[in-house]
């Protein structure tokens, strides 16, 4: 990871996408926590990370690219969550150097003494390009063709090159889908821009795209790199130190004066704690931490979207990870996402549809109830119970059934039920 922070960057291409242009440059500062200076720097640091990344594409079109940024989004959101994260992974210098490496062994096979001769503004030793040439290696992008030295290297397409047009058009169809309905997101992108643009090339196809996603949490995407470190550090058992903002506060950002006569405390909360699981709520596009402090105290929990400034530090012992982990396993055992509140029991009977061959009420029931079973069944309904901790979690899920659930147990989440649905009906009276 590249060690120049991309907090401003995270955090300004979130708003964009959630505002979809609604503010203007003084409003974004404000809500950024920095001056309208920094925010035009920072802009300008994304237009050099995209100029970088799509050398290939035309200056009018790289124009463009900001103002389709912020009032049309959703047709570019690849491009720039890509970008982001490929800056966010590699400093200039090595984009430069990987993509010349690429671009000539597209052209022909070669030994890494010839790639060096190719090198002209810039003169990398052969350390560099060893270490280099390993990476690329490791992640297929290239292979070794040669069984002796001087090893020869060249591009691997044969994947690609090796489908019919219809194949190759569902494997885009595949990635596209998996890319954005499955996790982890990012490296599916990578995926589907390299066929996209093979399939551009082969086919002169401009768009390839069969399908449009519905729940498409593009500015959660951007957190998934945040969510990457946090797994890599659970791996290796490490303490992690992040600036946490909570999701009540309206300033979610506030800039680091370099300036030492205008220095100003951030407003973030320094947290260090042992990251033990990382969890992805799949309905509302959302990562969290569940962590354990440092020190004795209860289970802590983060959106990871409030995280800036994260670093790893020290290892702990494997037996007192193990054992933070199990403890926290426990916790969470009968959480519907991550709540460790009081275990209740939750009794609903759910009513079938008429009229269909099948209930598609039981079978939505049966993929995202987890743990619940069904205890009884009939023509007309059938009753489900699960036990959770708490029912904040497990509310907005019974919610979304409407009329088609009537809540048994317990009686007060059945009067919190009864409530609502009179509230609902006062609004739909007769005026």
């Amino acid at each position: 990871m590249a060690r120049e922070s991309f907090d401003k960057e995270l955090q300004l291409l979130r708003l964009l996408f959630l505002t979809a242009g609604a503010y203007n440059r003084q409003q974004l500062a404000e809500r950024l926590g920095i001056s309208v200076h920094t925010l035009d720097k920072t802009i300008k640091k994304l237009k050099d990370i995209q100029s970088t990344f799509y050398q290939h594409v035309g200056d009018e079109e790289k124009k463009e690219y900001y103002t389709q940024l912020r009032y049309n989004y959703f047709e570019v959101t690849d491009n720039f969550l890509m970008f982001l994260y490929h800056a966010k992974s590699l400093k200039d210098s090595e984009v430069e150097r990987l993509s010349h490496i690429l671009e000539k062994l597209k052209q022909q096979p070669l030994s890494i003494k010839d790639l060096l001769d190719t090198f002209v503004d810039s003169e990398p030793d052969e350390k560099t390009i060893r270490q280099d040439m390993k990476y690329l290696e490791e992640i297929g992008v290239i292979k070794n063709v040669s069984e002796i030295r001087p090893y020869i290297y060249q591009f691997d397409g044969e994947l690609l090159n090796s489908l019919t047009d219809d194949e190759l058009l569902d494997l885009y169809d595949f990635i596209d889908f998996m890319a954005n309905t499955q996790l982890p997101a990012v490296p599916g992108y990578l995926l589907q821009e390299k066929v996209k643009r093979y399939l551009k090339h082969r086919l002169k196809l401009t768009d390839a795209s069969a399908f449009l996603y519905k729940y498409h949490f593009v500015s959660r995407i951007l957190d998934e790199y945040q969510a990457l470190i946090l797994t890599e550090a659970i791996r290796q058992r490490k303490i992690v130190e992040f600036h946490y903002y909570t999701p009540k506060r309206r300033k979610f950002y506030d800039s680091q004066n370099t300036n030492p006569t205008f220095q100003r405390d951030t407003s973030g909360r320094h947290q260090k704690v042992i990251p033990l699981r990382v969890i992805y709520d799949h309905q509302y596009g959302r990562w969290y931490l569940l962590a354990q402090g440092c020190g004795n105290g209860p289970l802590r929990k983060y959106r990871v979207e409030g995280m800036t400034k994260l670093v790893t530090g020290k290892s702990v012992t494997p037996e007192i990870f193990s054992s933070l982990q199990a403890s926290a396993d426990e916790r969470i055992a009968h959480s519907w996402l991550i709540d460790t509140g009081k275990l209740v029991t939750v009794r609903l009977r759910f009513f079938q549809p008429r009229d269909t061959p099948h209930s598609f009420i039981q079978e939505r029931v049966e993929a995202q109830g987890q743990w619940g079973i069904v205890t009884e069944e009939s023509r007309e309904s059938f009753v489900y119970e699960i036990n959770v901790n708490s029912t904040m979690e497990i509310t907005p899920w019974i919610r979304s059934f409407g009329s088609s659930v009537e809540v048994l147990e317990p009686l007060f989440l059945r009067k919190q039920f009864q409530k609502e649905w009179e509230e609902l009906l006062a609004y739909y009276e007769s005026v």
